[in-house]
């Protein structure tokens, strides 16, 4: 049922209304409405009881277990949430001065230091609002890097076939062309493949390590070798962060920039359109690119920030100096925090959106850091490593076909579902939605698409091993009922509050508008 379904004309809902009445004075007569929004008229109870019930028809993280490939959605303290709405956080206004917010400042600033550690960059942007924003703010600047140095025959990127697939389009929307390579039967890069590929024209090489396949390549450093003997950067996509978190940098493996999705690694549930945010950091040569704003804090007392100051920081000789400390330089004391501008990052690749990014998400980033500290954050790695070997191991031995059973998982592996199509007509999709009957969101399917009727399979570092044996039972099941009974199989999901969806109806006939019945429109 909708919202709407329950609306009656004149029934009101006065305690949440608005306590102020919209100005239209100095808007044109043209622009302002003649009729009154068709909105629905519902009392508290009704509207809280209807929301209720649509939150109980869902799957949820808090409900659920979601092993989807590449997403960790995981388990997310409530303390970042709580925190992150402290009053003072929520009160401030973006366009206030730098002078009024020192403390939420001084957090970003943390969490940009925090970022840098854990990946072994010399500076960090927090702007970014999504990943795959993060993933255009990387490429955009490898772009502007190679232009400053007048080296403009650089005019490809490289994805390997197993990218995600923002990685071809965040390059092609910075203008350059895509070469694809192969990956080989173990799940690496094919070395011979990239040695053809690289030249004067190549700008750069994007990465995901561990890829997508869920394995680590085992020859990143010959791969950054290659790149970089050819004048080429290198770009890690950071969607796999949380299963290297405290165990290897990617700047110790050579990379010049990386995109971070806090929104997965460093708490706030990934999923469901956002918010997100996509930090950025970059190693020495592409500090000057970095997008703004960016927090910097300075060496004078606290309590202000002098024009002095402003001043040094407008020199573009002295910005990546130790006079100023979260852009590359070591700097001291305990000074005022401030966000960079224009005239402190010149060749800056600019604002990606208003303001200072998602500081909702980058609040709950902070929090989260903060309380796994250093070794909480190689806790992560360890768990998540675990659960994924675990896993992967108990459905070799229940007979399920592993993709690369050779390696070992990273934070994900891969199974094919391909010889029980093969037996019995059920696919990996059938196996998705049966699963759903069995209480257990399915894994991601059919990507990477290298892998014939693929599941990717991510239990995360905060699943219990009861969880984990609960899925392997309820996979052995539904493995059985392909051959016992194929088309209950076929038929799922049959306890959910809708069936399976005409996917591609969707998709050519989206309708996402209400329309009222001709006399309540009339009475509105």
């Amino acid at each position: 049922m909708l919202i709407f379904e329950r609306s009656h004309p004149g029934r009101r809902n006065a305690a949440q209304a608005p306590n102020h009445v919209a100005a239209t004075s100095g808007i044109p007569d043209a622009l302002l409405r003649k009729d009154r929004p068709l909105l629905p008229e519902a009392s508290e109870m009704d509207v809280v009881r209807h929301y209720t019930r649509l939150s109980q028809k869902n799957f949820s993280i808090d409900t659920h277990f979601y092993p989807l490939g590449s997403c960790t959605m995981k388990y997310n303290p409530r303390a970042c949430n709580t925190l992150a709405m402290l009053p003072q956080f929520l009160a401030r206004h973006p366009l206030a001065p730098d002078s009024t917010g020192q403390g939420v400042l001084a957090c970003l600033y943390d969490l940009q230091e925090i970022l840098k550690d854990v990946t072994g960059m010399a500076g960090v942007s927090l702007m970014p609002m999504a990943g795959a924003q993060g993933e255009f703010a990387g490429i955009a600047m490898i772009r502007a890097y190679h232009e400053a140095r007048g080296d403009t025959a650089r005019t490809e990127i490289i994805v390997p076939d197993a990218a995600h697939g923002t990685n071809p389009a965040t390059a092609v929307m910075c203008g350059y062309t895509v070469k694809e390579i192969p990956t080989d039967s173990e799940g690496d890069v094919d070395l011979d493949a990239l040695r053809a590929a690289v030249g004067p024209q190549t700008a750069g090489l994007m990465l995901t390590n561990p890829s997508t396949l869920g394995v680590f390549e085992k020859q990143i450093q010959a791969i950054q070798k290659i790149v970089h003997d050819v004048g080429g950067l290198l770009y890690y996509d950071g969607a796999n962060l949380n299963a290297i978190l405290g165990k290897v940098k990617p700047g110790d493996m050579g990379f010049d920039v990386i995109h971070m999705n806090l929104h997965k690694t460093f708490s706030t549930p990934h999923g469901g359109g956002g918010p997100g945010a996509g930090a950025v950091g970059v190693a020495q040569r592409l500090l000057p690119f970095l997008p703004l704003p960016v927090v910097a804090k300075l060496p004078s007392p606290a309590g202000g920030i002098t024009s002095d100051s402003a001043g040094v920081l407008g020199q573009p000789s002295r910005m990546a100096s130790s006079s100023i400390r979260g852009v590359g330089g070591e700097g001291s004391g305990n000074g005022a925090y401030r966000y960079l501008t224009e005239q402190d990052l010149p060749q800056s690749i600019g604002h990606l959106s208003a303001f200072s990014g998602n500081i909702g998400i980058l609040l709950r980033a902070y929090v989260y850091a903060r309380m796994l500290g250093a070794e909480g954050m190689h806790r992560v790695a360890e768990f998540a490593t675990l659960n994924a070997n675990y896993l992967m191991a108990e459905l070799q031995k229940a007979g399920f076909t592993i993709a690369f059973p050779q390696r070992r998982a990273s934070h994900e592996f891969i199974v094919s579902i391909k010889p029980l199509k093969d037996a019995t007509g059920i696919s990996a999709m059938d196996v998705a939605k049966r699963l759903l009957d069995k209480g257990y969101h399915p894994p991601t399917t059919y990507f990477p698409m290298l892998v014939p009727e693929c599941l990717l399979i991510e239990p995360t570092e905060t699943e219990s091993k009861e969880t984990l044996d609960g899925f392997v039972a309820a996979m052995k099941e539904v493995r059985d009922e392909a051959y016992t009974t194929p088309e209950l199989v076929k038929g799922a999901p049959h306890t959910m509050p809708v069936r399976r969806l005409d996917d591609v109806k969707a998709a050519r006939e989206l309708d996402l508008t209400w329309k009222a019945p001709a006399t309540q429109a009339d009475a509105g």
